[in-house]
């Protein structure tokens, strides 16, 4: 079945590739789709991974300006501007950014005169459904794409989806793009291109949505607080890197759990409470389910030709730039 879908995607993708100059002619007006300007300060600690002049694209979800976009844009944020499809600009507030499922929330300050897009239901996104990918560089873009999978999604950087939305062909205006299921609704929020392996093709290039269904739970509290009022997982301060079977650790946070632990870079990880670890989503399910944020994390590593049994010391992962430990938490691990 998945073979037919790639037929499928280059026609698709040529068949509905449209621009603000021809909305006319799309299914439904797409001028909730924003562009977001973000400048950090040369010394923040994204600088080097993100830069300091950042752009990506944003969803217009409320009158009130609220505004839907993929969160590590946001981290350590100095000004936010907001440009609509008319071209006119308003100053924006970081509101939030959810390190859990990978959504941030801006506010622009002044009314933004656009319609906003509706959710839709993640849930109800299958393989081989036809969806619109819109974004905002120079322009706003639109395009049709196939959805490839709905499969788990685990990134190096302590992050984990269990039922992500991947999509193909892939486009290059992704992050925070806004994926649009054929009645128009908001069903995800572009995170990265990445590699996917489909069964009898190989492995092709896929763009990876964040299921609109996330955020509804947990929204008003975004508003609200900047924060949900979930219980906070675990942070351990690490990257890992799956290799033949085998989790190794990539980099370690300075100052994070994992160094004040004694683990470095190269070491690997078997075990987590005793309990062997089966690949990088096994890894953080079974950290995670040893209890909330504090909670200490007893890990088999092995240095050299030698396992050595630690325990960690986890903590919060912070992001917001009111904290007065923004320097200690937000990073270079978010991505």
């Amino acid at each position: 079945m998945k073979s037919s879908f790639l037929c499928l995607f280059f026609i698709i993708g040529s068949m509905f590739t449209v621009n603000s100059h021809a909305e006319q002619n799309a299914p439904w007006s797409f001028n909730a789709i924003v562009q977001v300007r973000i400048t950090v300060p040369q010394n923040a600690r994204t600088a080097m991974m993100f830069g300091t002049n950042r752009t990506a694209s944003g969803v217009v979800i409320d009158k009130i300006g609220h505004i839907l976009t993929i969160g590590f844009q946001t981290i350590e944020a100095q000004t936010v501007e907001i440009v609509s499809q008319n071209g006119e600009t308003s100053a924006g507030v970081v509101v939030a950014y959810d390190s859990v499922t990978g959504f941030g929330l801006l506010r622009a300050k002044s009314p933004l005169q656009v319609r906003p897009l509706l959710f839709g239901r993640s849930s109800e996104v299958k393989e081989g459904d036809p969806v619109f990918v819109a974004g905002y560089l120079d322009d706003v873009s639109v395009k049709g794409v196939i959805v490839i999978a709905r499969e788990e999604f685990a990134g190096s950087w302590e992050y984990l989806l269990e039922n992500a939305i991947f999509t193909a062909p892939p486009v290059n205006y992704f992050s925070g793009a806004a994926l649009i299921n054929r009645h128009g609704h908001l069903v995800g929020i572009g995170y990265l291109i990445t590699p996917l392996t489909v069964q009898d093709i190989g492995v092709i290039s896929t763009n990876m949505f964040v299921p609109i269904d996330l955020v509804k739970p947990i929204l008003s509290d975004l508003k609200r607080l900047g924060r949900t009022k979930l219980p906070q997982r675990p942070w351990l301060g690490v990257r890992t890197e799956e290799f033949r079977e085998r989790l190794f650790v990539e980099h370690v946070r300075s100052g994070g759990p994992f160094e004040k632990a004694g683990i470095k870079s190269g070491d690997i990880i078997l075990a987590v409470n005793k309990q062997p670890v089966l690949g990088m989503a096994d890894f953080y399910r079974k950290v995670w389910s040893l209890g909330e944020a504090g909670v200490d994390v007893p890990l088999t590593i092995l240095q050299g030709i030698q396992p050595r049994d630690f325990i960690v010391h986890s903590t919060v992962r912070i992001f917001n730039r009111q904290t007065p430990d923004l320097e200690k938490y937000a990073g270079d691990d978010v991505l």
